[in-house]
């Protein structure tokens, strides 16, 4: 879908299709022929890493996906948190984890890059089953103003390709040294 071009008007859902649709290219350009070297490299010793990058952005996107959908997280559900085998509570994501567990959060870049599609096929799945008064749905009152669906997906979107670039920095930085 991204880069592809329209005919007609776009809805808000397409245009969250087409964002969402923007990820795996990015996420993709960054793990598909990486090594462990590659995946674990940090910038210093309190960086992150591009294993922890995408897993924490594939956790974002699959855990707060699952909460406005009333679903269950494809990270528990298909199993993934057991296929990883990492030393944190299955609930956790990586929010506010200190630079000694981002070292813990090695994989291969198979499993990363499968679990990743899983998350995003998830996620965009959801969209596709959205029309765009669904958007106004409010799905946190802990802000003000309270957090509506079509933010909340705009945030989704926005983290994931900020943690991308991020992954695509630290690869070229890698690849330069």
């Amino acid at each position: 879908m991204a880069g592809e071009a329209q005919t007609g008007g776009m809805n808000a859902v397409q245009i969250l299709l087409d964002s969402f649709g923007r990820l795996p290219d990015a996420v993709h350009a960054v793990i598909d022929d990486a090594d462990d070297d590659l995946l674990t490299y940090r910038l210093d010793p309190g960086a992150n890493t591009v294993a922890w990058l995408v897993w924490h952005l594939s956790r974002a996107m699959s855990g707060q996906v699952a909460d406005v959908a009333g679903a269950e997280d494809v990270w528990t559900a298909q199993g993934w948190a057991d296929r990883f085998g990492l030393p944190f509570d299955a609930a956790a994501s990586g929010y506010g984890f200190s630079a000694e567990q981002v070292a813990q959060v090695r994989t291969s870049r198979e499993l990363l890059g499968a679990y990743f599609d899983a998350a995003h096929a998830a996620s965009v799945a959801y969209v596709e089953s959205l029309h765009d008064a669904d958007l106004d749905r409010v799905v946190d009152t802990r802000w003000d103003p309270p957090v509506t669906l079509g933010v909340r997906l705009v945030s989704i979107v926005d983290d994931c390709a900020q943690h991308a670039g991020q992954a695509a920095f630290v690869r070229g930085a890698y690849l330069r040294r």
